[in-house]
């Protein structure tokens, strides 16, 4: 008898450990995500705004969008992971000072990287040329391009800054910020291209502009607000000692977004080879962009199951870190769950969306299936990839997508789209084989974590007495 009220007192603990963990994590999720869906679609609405100057402002816009963000903005957004590591894990210790610390060594680390970015951009239409593309088209997407310039180095600012602010579950400053952004850059993109009559470089200074506004709220926001008084720090040398362990966990941590990241960008070229290029080449851009779209709903989940499990840890509570696990995986399921089903529902119409042309929109109803997988594997992605980024073991994450991408994903989809003639569905059936393979080996990863063990990691992580494989996480 005693040992069934045991067990029903231990089960009552867990059920509201297990209640109060879903409420910190879905109050921290949900202003995430609409964080991350609305800097989504910051670049989306420039080129929406573009696209009604003529079709090419819009392919030169389109092309440079792509690869700026290929070889710029998202290698940036990943680079400034490594904070969730090394801010998340201080602030749940106390350390509050080495917060400001590692985001100025964060700062400092993007800001050196910038210089060969932007030499890559100035370059972009002889490198277009080489592979192909139309001379004029190529051209005015460099011109672009070098316009996006203010743009970046406003980037490796605001992300180190955004992660600041996540770390410490100050997501509603972001989330208001983001939004003013948005209709500030709607207005001032519309004006800069139509009424100032700058074209397409309008849309790529009003980009600039947003970014450094933004910039400017938040640092404001950091400055003022009694939130921040603990974790504010006087610039120091220590954020130049610190500039060699951001770059330990900065770098891997953007491996783990670009490498996926690249791979889909490869095999959209590659659509351009299959019979009938112009219908396959749009259904495969129309399910990439659907794919993209969702991907920012279960980033903002992973972003609140990497601040979380980064806090627990340096707070040495690691049944608690745990938790997070779990919840976060219920988390994603759910929201995989609904997304698959909806889409699969608005199947025979959803490429309405996207193009008026029959054969488009029936041609993507007969991947739709196979792209709901993709969402349902992306979802569990993005919570054991933020997982990864809270523990610190962002270098072992990078393996696992080189492997599921480029020696699994790639692979099996040229062999199904080609030698298996299943055109676009064999490319989308690799990336579904790329997907499951990657979240296999993550979810191996995480149910094979020592949560004690972690936990001494991050206190010699955070109180620098840590070795090199400490700080790597592995």
């Amino acid at each position: 008898m005693e040992e069934v009220e045991g067990t029903e007192r231990k089960w009552e603990v867990s059920w509201g450990v297990f209640v109060e963990e879903l409420r910190k994590t879905s109050c921290l999720a949900a202003p995430m995500v609409g964080v991350s869906v609305l800097q989504y679609l910051l670049p989306i609405t420039s080129m929406v705004i573009v696209g009604h100057l003529n079709p090419l402002a819009l392919s030169s816009v389109a092309i440079a969008t792509s690869l700026t963000n290929i070889t710029g903005f998202s290698f940036m957004s990943g680079m400034a992971g490594g904070l969730e590591t090394l801010c998340g894990q201080a602030y749940g210790a106390g350390e509050y000072q080495k917060l400001g610390t590692f985001t100025y060594s964060a700062i400092i680390s993007l800001l050196i990287i910038c210089p060969p970015i932007c030499l890559l951009w100035i370059l972009m239409d002889r490198i277009l040329i080489l592979t192909g593309q139309d001379p004029l088209i190529a051209y005015q997407a460099r011109k672009y391009s070098v316009w996006l310039i203010p743009a970046l180095f406003g980037t490796a600012v605001l992300k180190p800054l955004t992660r600041f602010l996540q770390t410490q579950s100050l997501t509603l400053p972001m989330l208001l910020s983001t939004i003013s952004i948005l209709f500030f850059h709607v207005t001032a993109c519309w004006t800069l291209v139509y009424e100032i009559k700058l074209g397409e470089t309008g849309a790529a200074l009003a980009f600039g502009l947003s970014t450094w506004l933004n910039v400017a709220l938040l640092g404001l926001y950091v400055k003022y607000s009694s939130t921040c008084a603990k974790t504010r720090a006087p610039f120091s040398r220590q954020a130049f000692r610190s500039v060699g362990k951001f770059y330990r966990f900065g770098v891997p941590s953007a491996m783990m977004i670009c490498l996926k990241w690249w791979s889909m960008e490869v095999l959209t070229v590659v659509s351009g080879i299959l019979p009938n290029p112009e219908l396959e080449t749009s259904v495969f851009s129309i399910g990439l962009t659907i794919s993209t779209l969702h991907f920012t709903i279960p980033y903002g989940f992973g972003a609140a199951a990497s601040t979380r499990v980064s806090n627990e840890l340096g707070a040495g509570n690691p049944q608690f870190a745990r938790m997070v696990v779990v919840v976060a995986v219920c988390l994603a399921g759910t929201e995989a769950a609904i997304a698959s089903t909806i889409l699969f529902f608005c199947r025979q119409f959803v490429g309405y969306a996207y193009s008026n042309d029959k054969h488009v929109v029936e041609f993507l109803a007969t991947i739709t299936p196979i792209l709901c997988i993709s969402l349902f594997m992306d979802s569990f992605q993005a919570i054991l990839s933020g997982i990864a980024r809270g523990c610190g073991w962002q270098g072992i994450g990078a393996y696992i997508n080189l492997f599921a991408f480029y020696l699994v994903g790639l692979p099996v989809a040229v062999v199904l789209g080609f030698v298996a003639h299943l055109r676009v569905k064999g490319l989308w059936l690799g990336i579904v084989a790329g997907s499951l393979v990657q979240s296999s080996l993550l979810s191996l990863v995480t149910l094979s974590i020592d949560w004690e063990k972690q936990v001494i990691k991050a206190s010699k992580r955070i109180l620098d007495r840590s070795t090199e494989e400490d700080e790597e996480g592995e």
